[in-house]
């Protein structure tokens, strides 16, 4: 499952107009137009290629990098919760850390942060999950959520990935 697959998933889940996606990639500080979105709204008839971060664009399908990917995640969750306060002394810089490292990653920070943008505890993220028939534990969950490196860290798998979205999907549409 390719980012440009994860975005076309979980715009349809939560239902998220052209508009918003605009809105949403710009909190994330990715400026672009509604042409743009939508030509990332695309499916692309090549495979991904997990090292390669450039912007793959061609006339009818921009390629979604890790980088674009998580500025999505980060506005999304600007967009549903609101902006952050600026500690006392840390200025008007207040940009997060880059928590996508590789590939394989991709898959535990979305569920990360749309559980935070959602505002979801972990049980809504095992009923969500459950609706897709998907049995997953409290102690398999935490390990998921854990920050790669952890002894306890388990991989986010692109089955878990495409179940969550369709748990999403089932949960806001219905």
């Amino acid at each position: 499952m390719d980012n440009n697959d994860i975005l076309i998933r979980l715009r349809y889940a939560l239902d998220i107009k052209d508009q918003d996606m605009i809105e949403i990639f710009k909190l994330g500080g990715v400026e672009l137009t509604k042409e743009e979105v939508q030509k990332v709204l695309t499916k692309s008839e090549d495979s991904y290629d997990a090292e390669d971060d450039d912007v793959y664009e061609d006339e009818d399908h921009i390629k979604c990098t890790n980088s674009m990917l998580e500025s999505f995640l980060n506005g999304f969750i600007t967009f549903k919760r609101g902006p952050q306060p600026s500690k006392p002394g840390q200025g008007q810089t207040n940009k997060p850390d880059r928590s996508i490292k590789n590939y394989s990653s991709v898959n535990n920070v979305m569920l990360k942060k749309v559980k935070i943008a959602l505002k979801l505890t972990n049980e809504d993220v095992i009923e969500i999950l459950d609706a897709a028939d998907v049995k997953i534990t409290k102690g398999e969950l935490s390990g998921l959520l854990r920050k790669e490196g952890h002894k306890n860290y388990r991989q986010f798998g692109d089955q878990y990935a495409r179940n969550f979205l369709k748990g999403l999907t089932i949960k806001y549409r219905g």
